[in-house]
C-alpha cells in the first residue's frame, strides 16, 4: 500500500496576466529521500556454536545454517546449533531453515515459561529453567533454556548465562559413544546438566537455612524477613523443578513408541532419580521454613508477652509507691488544715480564747491522723 503524504497548503500567486491563476505549491514537489531500512542483524549473529556430527565425532563447523544443512551426509548425522539470545527475526529464521512449529517458536520468543515437554510432529520442544546459586548475594539466579530436538537437529535458545551448555559439548565430544546415539542423547546430557546445577542451589539453601534457624534462637529482629525472602526463593525453585518428573515421565512413556536406546532409557532413569531427590529436598525446605516461621512467630510473641509482663509489674509496683505516697499525704494534710484554720487568728473565733482550746486541737490533729492511718493499714496502702 501506498504511503500517504501530509498535506501542505498551496499560496496562490498571480501571474503577469491577471484572467488567469496560477497555484505554485509552497515547497518543492521533488520526491523527498526514503529514510534507510534498519539494518538486519544475521541469524548467524545469535549462534554461540554450530556443529556437524557423525558416528559421535565432529566432521563439519558451519559458518551458517543453511550450510549446516547442507552438510548433514545423511539421516544418522545430527547438526547442533547452540543459540545466545536471538531476537524474534533471528528465531523465526532458525525456523524457517529446520521447520520448527509457529507455537514452539512463539514461545521461546516470549521466553518467560514454565519447564514443559511437548511434541509437534518428529520434533521435541522442551522448556528448561537452570538455577545456580550465587555466594555473594545469597540468592538463587534462575535462567530458562529451550530445546528444538529433530531427528537430525538439536537446536539450544538460552535466555541467560546458565546452563553452561559449553560444557555439555565438550563432555559429549570426549564420549562418541554417547553422542553417535544422536539427538536424544543430547537432549538428555542437557537434562543431567540442569539437574546436576541444581545441586549447589540445594546446598546453598540448606546453609541458608542453618544461618536463619540460628538467628531465630539469637531473637535477631531482622530474621523475619530473611525467612521470608528465602521463602520466595524455595517457592521459584520449586516451580523451575517440579514439574521436570512429568517432563521426564512423558519422555519414559515414549521408550517403546519410539525405539529409544536401551543406553539412554538407563540414562534418562538416572537423572529421573536426581531430579526426584531434587524436588523433594526443596518440598522439605519449603516445609521447614514454614516450621522456622511458626516458631519465630512463637519467639517474637513470647519475647513481646514477657516485656509486657515486665511492664506490667514496672507499674504495680509504681502503683504501690503512689499509694503510699498519697496515705502519707492524706494523714499529714489533716492536722495541716486543722493548724491552717486556727492560725487565721479571727477575734470571732470562741476557741481561740478557751483554756482547753489548744489541748483540744491538738486531740483533733493525732484523732485524724490515727483514724486514717488505720484505715489505709487495712487497706494495704501502707
Amino acid at each position: 500500500m501506498r504511503e500517504k503524504r501530509p498535506f501542505r497548503p498551496l499560496l496562490p500567486s498571480r501571474s503577469a496576466n491577471p484572467s488567469s491563476d496560477l497555484i505554485v505549491p509552497e515547497h518543492s514537489m521533488a520526491p523527498h529521500p526514503t529514510p534507510p531500512a534498519p539494518a538486519v542483524v544475521p541469524v548467524e549473529a545469535s549462534v554461540v556454536n554450530s556443529a556437524v556430527y557423525r558416528d559421535g565425532a565432529r566432521i563439519e563447523t558451519p559458518a551458517s545454517l543453511a550450510e549446516a544443512l547442507r552438510s548433514l551426509p545423511d539421516e544418522s548425522s545430527m547438526a547442533w546449533i547452540g543459540m545466545y539470545r536471538p531476537d524474534e527475526e533471528q528465531l523465526q529464521a532458525a525456523a524457517k531453515q529446520f521447520g520448527l512449529h509457529e507455537l514452539a517458536v512463539e514461545d521461546a520468543i516470549v521466553a518467560h515459561q514454565r519447564p514443559k515437554l511437548e511434541r509437534y510432529g518428529d520434533t521435541l520442544f522442551v522448556v528448561l529453567r537452570a538455577a545456580r546459586y550465587l555466594d555473594e548475594t545469597e540468592r538463587v539466579d534462575f535462567g530458562e533454556l529451550h530445546v528444538f530436538c529433530g531427528p537430525t537437529f538439536v537446536i539450544t535458545v538460552r535466555h541467560s548465562e546458565s546452563p553452561d551448555l559449553s560444557a555439555v559439548r565438550r563432555r559429549m565430544e570426549n564420549d562418541p559413544e554417547l553422542l553417535k546415539l544422536g539427538p536424544e542423547a543430547v537432549l538428555y546430557a542437557i537434562l543431567d546438566a540442569v539437574v546436576d546445577g541444581y545441586a549447589p542451589v540445594v546446598a546453598g539453601l540448606q546453609n541458608d537455612i542453618d544461618e536463619i534457624e540460628t538467628e531465630v534462637f539469637s531473637g535477631d529482629p531482622k530474621v523475619s524477613r530473611r525467612i521470608y525472602e528465602l521463602s520466595r526463593e524455595v517457592i521459584e525453585f520449586q516451580r523451575a523443578t517440579k514439574p521436570l518428573l512429568d517432563m521426564l515421565r512423558g519422555l519414559s512413556a515414549g521408550f517403546e513408541k519410539y525405539n529409544t536406546d536401551e543406553e539412554l532409557q538407563k540414562y534418562l532413569r538416572d537423572v529421573t532419580d536426581h531430579a526426584t531427590t531434587v524436588v523433594e529436598r526443596a518440598d522439605g525446605f519449603r516445609q521447614l521454613l514454614g516450621n522456622i516461621l511458626t516458631v519465630n512467630a512463637t519467639l517474637v510473641s513470647q519475647t513481646q508477652n514477657e516485656e509486657m509482663s515486665a511492664l506490667t509489674q514496672a507499674s504495680y509496683a509504681q502503683n504501690e509507691e503512689i499509694k503510699k505516697v498519697s496515705a502519707w499525704a492524706a494523714i499529714l494534710f489533716a492536722p495541716t488544715l486543722i493548724g491552717t484554720v486556727y492560725g487565721m487568728n479571727f477575734d470571732s473565733m470562741p476557741e481561740l480564747h478557751w483554756v482547753g482550746g489548744y489541748p483540744m486541737a491538738l486531740l483533733m490533729m493525732a484523732l485524724t491522723c490515727i483514724t486514717l492511718y488505720t484505715i489505709f493499714k487495712r487497706r494495704g496502702w501502707l
